[in-house]
């Protein structure tokens, strides 16, 4: 296994991006060995640098979205700024981005400025409605993008107000839509050497997830509502209540039914004609919840387990995510690495969850401070001297 030839390696990027959505494609980048170069506003950063929870004043936040990258200070508002970022262009190969549409533009960094420069860059921009449309120069977050995009009205218990998905769901998935289009504009670039314009639309990418809810409203003109933890068309497919907790069942297919019956002890259901496939079973989810909920509820989560996956039917806990880190499989998979600064120490992390039979991931350095590589950068990409280094300091533009 090769330690030091990771997939992306000799990839350049100048990152733009802040907060969540940008940094989390560049730090999937990162993970793969691209070399990602944060540029940061002087004395202040990426907003996320101000977010919660602290260790040594040192965000956990952002220490959690930027592992593997290099910090360099540039004041793109002003000229000498803007020309070194050109400069930079030119040796680099991506430059992605998450302002709001028009910025770069206004800055004089727009795609049609950097391809002048660079003909084989590619520009990405991330943003919460894309470039074009009536909501193009609208502000959002994630919440919001989860509200317009269709997700909150099917996540929640029935008749109660509606529910955020626990995780920032809209800002990550538009994440990994970056990223996979980066890796999918690098390799037709090997191919034909022509760089390109990506715009990357965080409601866009939420529609493109909607997956049942939006084949069902398409299928039937049904309008999907939330369900609780049930699925809408495979029964039993749900959380149970049980004795100390909760247990998780997915009976996929009538195979699986019989054996659950037995599991449980209830072999009159597998005949009972209301329950007879999954189509009755959903028809009928309203009996068959109230059948199972009581039997259930008579053990323990760890008791149905057992009994569970001694039959091979797919089930699990819900975990805490104290519990999940102690997962024996998630150790097996070394999800959680740990990473060492000298003024916060080893803080934990999730590990990147790509497994390759050819390189082994690791943390190669740990998340930068604000400018910390602003002259190691400016020195190997422009071959900038230390007093012009001290001079643009001087001048505010690094």
């Amino acid at each position: 296994m090769h330690m030091d030839n990771p997939p992306l390696e000799g990839v350049k990027v100048l990152d733009l991006t802040h907060v969540l959505a940008g940094p989390f494609a560049t730090m999937i980048l990162a993970d793969l060995g691209a070399e990602i170069v944060k540029i940061e506003k002087p004395g202040v950063g990426d907003d996320s640098r101000t977010f919660g929870p602290f260790i040594k004043n040192e965000s956990v936040y952002f220490m959690s979205l930027n592992r593997n990258k290099k910090s360099v200070t540039l004041n793109l508002k002003t000229e000498k700024g803007r020309n070194i970022f050109l400069k930079l262009v030119e040796k680099f190969d991506v430059v992605v981005e998450n302002f709001r549409p028009g910025v770069m533009e206004k800055l004089g960094l727009g795609y049609d400025v950097l391809r002048r420069v660079n003909s084989s860059i590619i520009y990405v921009s991330c943003s919460g409605f894309g470039s074009y449309g009536p909501y193009a120069n609208k502000p959002a977050y994630d919440i919001i993008i989860q509200g317009m995009g269709g997700i909150m009205s099917i996540t929640g218990e029935p008749g109660r107000p509606p529910v955020r998905v626990g995780t920032s769901i809209s800002d990550i998935v538009a994440g990994l839509f970056t990223a996979i289009s980066i890796i999918s504009a690098l390799y037709k670039r090997n191919l034909t050497g022509e760089g390109c314009r990506i715009d990357v639309s965080m409601l866009d990418c939420q529609v493109a997830i909607l997956e049942n809810a939006l084949a069902r409203y398409l299928a039937t003109g049904k309008v999907p509502e939330p369900l609780g933890s049930r699925h809408p068309s495979i029964t039993p497919f749900e959380a149970f209540k049980t004795k100390n907790g909760y247990v998780i069942v997915a009976v996929g297919n009538n195979k699986l039914w019989k054996k659950f019956c037995e599991a449980i002890k209830k072999t009159e259901l597998i005949s009972d004609q209301r329950f007879k496939n999954n189509e009755l079973r959903t028809k009928n989810y309203n009996s068959l919840k109230k059948i199972l909920s009581k039997i259930l509820a008579e053990k323990t989560t760890e008791e149905w387990i057992k009994i569970f996956e001694e039959k091979g039917i797919p089930c699990g806990p819900i975990n805490t995510v104290d519990k999940l880190l102690n997962d024996p499989q998630i150790k097996a998979r070394q999800m959680i690495v740990e990473i060492f600064k000298p003024k916060t120490g080893k803080i934990k992390a999730p590990a990147s969850p790509i497994k390759f039979s050819n390189f082994e991931y690791r943390v190669r350095f740990p998340p930068p401070n604000l400018g910390e590589h602003t002259a190691e950068i400016l020195k190997k990409f422009l071959s900038l001297t230390d007093q012009q280094i001290k001079k643009l300091r001087e001048e505010k533009v690094i």
